[in-house]
């Protein structure tokens, strides 16, 4: 049966591979695609309509800074439990906040970096709520207007049977404000206690909303990826999931196609895009048990359980929940200015000045992998690799600099030798045992003709386990390099041929392959020292 291309998301079509005129036929489904799931019941005739997964997101981002959002208290984490409190912190009376100016820069900087608007003019609310570890009772944060709006998060996925296959895809940022974190509440069963640690209360957060622009988990986390890696390039955000410095809530609901968008249920505090995928894509095909089974769709909070890989329902948001939003009475509108608006009187070093930033702006993954592609002539994946593992730039280009070896090689035995050992051993590129110079002398080496491919690898493992030798050391201890005496090679081939008559004959007669068992006896005979392309010519002259 073939569907239409409108009822299936991004990570079905990366799936199919069959196309008649407008429409696409499944040839093989996404296990984890909720979406394809219901596309597949439907041509089993257990459903009578496709549906499709809506999914939005809201990123809370924690603020390099360090000291909190409104007060001097430090940010460290994992420190004593209630040992970074200040006053303000803590809700005594009669203190007020004192806005962090690093914080504010941070905003506008991501804002910039998501192609958002930055406004001029943005005001602090007070949000209402009780929690115990929130004891002024209210959030301050930016409701009503936020610092940076209307902007957009370019990322791409991949998709088809080895995932070999990129998509770009493009979802809408509807804002980013300012906020500060709650403290972290601590529940001992064992003695029916709950302990509250206010480290945390204050901590300067973005909170970055998403428009509800994606279909299912795959999409969702390749966009908080990018997202996060963004971060980290412009320094405003670690993006420590593990740490919490980076939580993604997530508001998942399902449709028809051509009708309105259906229910949702908000998915809480998901700490990795791995859970997050797995969460979403749960939540949509519950979403979809459910309808198709005649029942309804709560509108609710849950939390994902990553043991068994289902979302639980943790409290009802069928009636809605008064935060008696009002003005932050403590803070004045926060203005930002840029080089027309700066009077001259005015201190720049006082000031936000959004033009100043934008020039500071560093050279975003997207633009980096770009200008890979084209100064290198590297494969679009190849460069995505690049660029998202940390150091893993850098590494490349300072090789390139000091070696003799073209870019498409050095990204050879980066991906395939380099990257696969660091990952055998759980190293960053920054602990490798190699250096780029290391690296860089080896294929200088090879490229040079001095050593064959395989001495290569058994250099390049020498130079791993980092004995401080380096690569011509090494291949002159091993005795690895190359025979560079002509004269001697073709002795060692005349040697070959006189002891293999048979095959000198079936060549003779026209069979050249069997040259390749010729060129391996030269090649056992010289302990791999002999180049095979050079073996090749002599034994083709001679045999010629």
């Amino acid at each position: 049966m073939a569907l239409p291309l409108l009822g299936l998301c991004a990570w079905c079509r990366g799936a199919l591979v069959s196309r008649t005129a407008n429409r696409l036929t499944v040839v093989r489904g996404s296990a984890r695609c909720p979406t394809a799931a219901a596309a597949a019941a439907a041509r089993d005739g257990r459903s009578k309509s496709k549906w499709m997964g809506v999914v939005g997101l809201e990123v809370h981002a924690q603020l390099c800074s360090n000291s909190k959002l409104f007060s001097g208290s430090r940010v460290q984490f994992s420190a004593p439990p209630n040992a970074l409190v200040s006053f303000l912190d803590a809700s005594l009376p009669g203190t007020l906040p004192v806005l962090n100016k690093h914080c504010v820069e941070a905003a506008v900087m991501t804002g910039l970096a998501l192609n958002c608007t930055i406004n001029k003019k943005s005001m602090f609310d007070r949000k209402h709520y009780f929690y115990a570890d929130l004891p002024v009772g209210y959030q301050i944060t930016q409701q009503r207007c936020p610092i940076a709006i209307n902007g957009n998060l370019a990322y791409s996925l991949y998709v088809g049977r080895n995932r070999n296959h990129m998509i770009p895809k493009l979802v809408r940022i509807q804002q980013i404000q300012l906020e500060q974190d709650s403290g972290r509440s601590l529940h001992d069963d064992a003695r029916s206690q709950t302990l509250i640690d206010l480290n945390r209360a204050g901590i300067g957060l973005m909170e970055i909303v998403m428009k509800p622009d994606m279909c299912c988990g795959d999409e969702a986390a390749a966009a908080v990826r990018e997202l996060q890696l963004i971060l980290q390039t412009l320094g405003t955000c670690h993006g420590n999931m593990a740490e919490g410095q980076l939580r993604v809530d997530a508001n998942v609901s399902v449709h028809q196609h051509g009708r309105p968008y259906g229910v949702r249920a908000e998915v809480k505090n998901i700490n990795s895009p791995r859970f997050l995928a797995r969460a979403i894509d749960y939540e949509i095909q519950r979403q979809i048990d459910i309808l198709e089974n005649g029942g309804k769709i709560l509108n609710e909070t849950r939390a994902f359980d990553y043991k068994t890989g289902q979302t639980i329902s943790l409290r009802d948001k069928e009636g809605k929940q008064d935060y008696r939003f009002m003005p932050e009475p403590n803070l004045p509108p926060l203005a930002i200015f840029d080089n027309e608006t700066l009077s001259s009187n005015v201190n720049p070093q006082q000031v936000v000045n959004i033009d100043h930033i934008r020039e500071l702006l560093p050279e975003l993954p997207d633009a980096k992998r770009k200008r890979l592609v084209e100064k290198y002539g590297i494969l679009a994946e190849h460069s995505f690799t690049l660029v998202n593992e940390d150091g893993l730039v850098q590494f490349f280009e300072t090789v390139l600099e000091q070696t003799e070896a073209n870019p498409k090689k050095v990204i050879g035995w980066i991906l395939n030798d380099f990257l696969a050992l660091l990952k055998q051993n759980n190293l960053s590129v920054n602990q490798s045992p190699i250096t780029p110079p290391a690296l860089a002398e080896l294929l200088t080496l090879l490229e040079k003709g001095f050593i064959s491919s395989s001495a290569a690898k058994q250099v390049f493992v020498e130079l791993w386990e980092g004995e401080g030798k380096s690569a011509v050391q090494i291949v002159e201890q091993k005795e690895l390099g190359l025979i560079q005496d002509h004269r001697k090679l073709e002795q060692i081939c005349q040697r070959v041929i006189e002891d293999h008559p048979s095959e000198v004959s079936e060549i003779q007669q026209g069979n050249w392959k069997v040259l390749n068992k010729l060129i391996g006896q030269v090649q056992r005979a010289t302990h791999g020292r002999a180049a095979p392309t050079v073996v090749k010519f002599i034994l083709e002259k001679k045999l010629s």
